[in-house]
């Protein structure tokens, strides 16, 4: 199992708008595709108050490729996506990282 470290980093108000995406829109697209979820979190404390962190469960790389792929290719994503921005952009910067747990971590 490998997990996927995604930040986002949202325009300043627009964290209450990515959230509802998630909510309304992109579990249940994920869900379609097989995409699975580790868990969500926005930030308290820290570096920016306008933050979601989340992890994704991966089998492997090539699952990744082949699911988070037909997710961003789904037609209804793009439109629900482009929907979720009519009164501007969402997301300022994204960041994604691959990573592998210990042989102490509690996920495996």
């Amino acid at each position: 199992m490998i997990y996927e470290l995604r930040i986002y980093d949202c325009c300043p108000g627009r964290l209450p708008a990515l959230l509802k995406r998630f909510e309304s829109t992109t579990l249940a697209l994920w869900e379609k595709h097989g995409i699975r979820q580790a868990g969500f979190f926005t930030t308290v404390i820290g570096p920016s108050s306008h933050r979601l962190t989340y992890l994704l469960q991966w089998e492997s790389l090539a699952e990744r490729e082949t699911k988070w792929g037909a997710f961003q290719a789904d037609p209804e994503w793009i439109s629900n996506r482009n929907a979720s921005e009519v009164d501007g952009p969402i997301l300022v910067n994204v960041e994604s990282s691959i990573l592998a747990p210990t042989t102490f971590s509690k996920l495996k």
